[in-house]
């Protein structure tokens, strides 16, 4: 499903979903950058899933941001 916002909603689906692959007994982790969505109070975060905010400004800490920096150079 692809949602047309980025927000704590769309988020916490996003959430959902994964939880339902982590198999029985096992626990996530996500790395998260820290865009307002990924870190709201009002987040839902499954039982099984653990979010963990990368640190502010430290892009290369961030894989994406290497994608972001080809699509700009390119």
């Amino acid at each position: 499903m692809v949602l047309p916002f980025c927000n704590t909603a769309g988020m916490s689906l996003h959430l959902t979903e994964i939880a339902r692959m982590v198999e029985p007994g096992r626990h996530a982790v996500l790395l998260l950058d820290q865009a307002g969505w990924h870190l709201s109070a009002d987040l839902e975060v499954p039982a099984n899933i653990t979010v963990l905010p990368l640190p502010a400004k430290c892009p290369e800490l961030n894989v994406m941001e290497n994608v972001w920096q080809f699509m700009r150079d390119n």
